[in-house]
């Protein structure tokens, strides 16, 4: 959806009108759903934040300033939205019971047998690595986007992305030895 598209419906609803967040849910539903699963790492929860990112976005449009970037603006209040979520969350569990978030290694991914999907390869990645290559690759953001939206130094993005990039790339090598 280009960005006078996103406009047009921001405009609609701004009037009340559903139709314009249907036409927004339909484009985005599912890059945002993406991006939560990735951060949560539970489709419930993924699930329960994409549907209460959209009502978020209905209560937000009057805060939209036309001219910018709609993309980053809508990840904004995704990432934010699971943000405060995990923090929630955390502070609802017992130590123990809170998940190890960034563990993985290299050895990891060099060590992955089986015939696992792209979703199941991604949560090989460190939580930065894969929120870079989601905003990447299903969002279709710049480097420079990018850093901006997370508020990191652009060198940082593009090493988190190369850094993904090599992990994907030695699974799905080691995917094609183990089927040959």
């Amino acid at each position: 959806m280009e960005d006078f598209e996103f406009e047009g419906c921001i405009r609609r609803i701004r009037k009340g009108d559903k139709e314009g967040l249907k036409q927004i849910y339909q484009a985005y539903v599912g890059l945002i759903y993406s991006v939560i699963y990735d951060m949560t790492g539970q489709k419930e929860d993924a699930q329960d934040l994409t549907s209460e990112f959209f009502i978020r976005l209905w209560d937000r449009a009057d805060t939209y300033r036309f001219g910018g970037k709609h993309k980053a603006w809508m990840m904004t209040i995704a990432r934010n939205m699971t943000i405060d979520f995990l923090r929630k969350q955390r502070r609802e569990l017992p130590m123990e019971e809170l998940p190890e978030l960034g563990q993985e290694t290299e050895d990891v991914a060099v060590e992955v047998v089986g015939n696992l999907s792209f979703r199941e390869a991604m949560k090989l990645l460190k939580p930065a690595e894969q929120e870079v290559l989601d905003l990447k690759v299903l969002g279709g953001f710049t480097f420079q986007e990018i850093a901006a939206l997370l508020k990191k130094p652009m060198g940082t993005v593009t090493w988190l992305y190369r850094q993904g990039i090599r992990k994907l790339r030695r699974y799905h090598k080691s995917e094609q030895e183990v089927q040959e």
